[in-house]
């Protein structure tokens, strides 16, 4: 059964969601992103994406508060991901109460940064982020080449024992137009072993399910709930698709 993960994005301390990455293109859903996370586990979600936009964009973590409010006052997993540059942003994100980080340009960028930590803090602590455009691994944002294909990408990171994979469709990112699900479908036949989290598109109820039955393990989500286009109750008890 797929895992459904809500997410819930951060700039200025405000629940926010972007269209393709683009800090222009924003819109404010919440002001107490507590509260939202909150909400999420009465329905009964057990885990939780967290991003610091700002910190993504400083290359340090900004909103450490954030998480720490949702770490102490609710039980449930969070990852958190965005500004994570050094060791000591790595800390701060596990000391603030981070279960996992995601870590998207620096994996590319600085593999052994990752392997390193991943030696020291345990693998399963970390999701690589495979933020992706026709195929190619993008970082800084979105805006630059990594340097590598995806599929190149994930088999690196699987060869070192870290299993976990947040792959992006930024062209989707946002859009509301539908996963790309043939993509995740593709990892997950190419490498079975994945533990791969799609992200990117997801519109409604269905669109879920239809990853679930394409073999992915876990999904992220965000607009389609905040628009009111996913029932994440009757998806969490399995009684109404879209």
């Amino acid at each position: 059964m797929i895992e459904p993960i809500p997410a819930i994005d951060i700039i200025g301390g405000r629940c926010v969601r972007l269209t393709k990455g683009d800090y222009a293109a924003q819109k404010v859903y919440d002001a107490n992103p507590v509260d939202v996370a909150k909400r999420f586990q009465d329905m009964g979600v057990a885990r939780l994406h967290l991003v610091d936009l700002d910190g993504a964009k400083a290359a340090h973590i900004v909103n450490l508060d954030v998480l720490e409010g949702i770490a102490s006052q609710t039980s449930l997993v969070v990852d958190f991901g965005g500004g994570i540059k050094q060791e000591a942003d790595l800390r701060a994100a596990f000391d603030h109460g981070a279960a996992m980080v995601t870590v998207g340009s620096l994996a590319a960028t600085q593999p052994e940064t990752l392997l390193q930590w991943a030696g020291e803090f345990g693998a399963d602590r970390f999701i690589v982020g495979a933020d992706a455009q026709d195929g190619r691994i993008r970082t800084h944002g979105w805006l630059q080449d990594g340097g590598m294909s995806l599929d190149e990408f994930v088999s690196f990171y699987l060869r070192h024992g870290i299993t976990r994979v947040l792959c992006t469709d930024i062209l989707r990112d946002g859009t509301l137009g539908g996963p790309n699900t043939e993509l995740y479908r593709g990892i997950m036949q190419a490498h079975p072993e994945c533990r791969l989290i799609a992200s990117g598109g997801v519109s409604c109820t269905q669109d879920i399910l239809s990853l679930e039955a394409a073999g992915v393990p876990a999904v992220v989500f965000g607009k389609a709930y905040y628009e009111g286009r996913l029932d994440l109750p009757a998806l969490l008890n399995r009684n109404s698709p879209c």
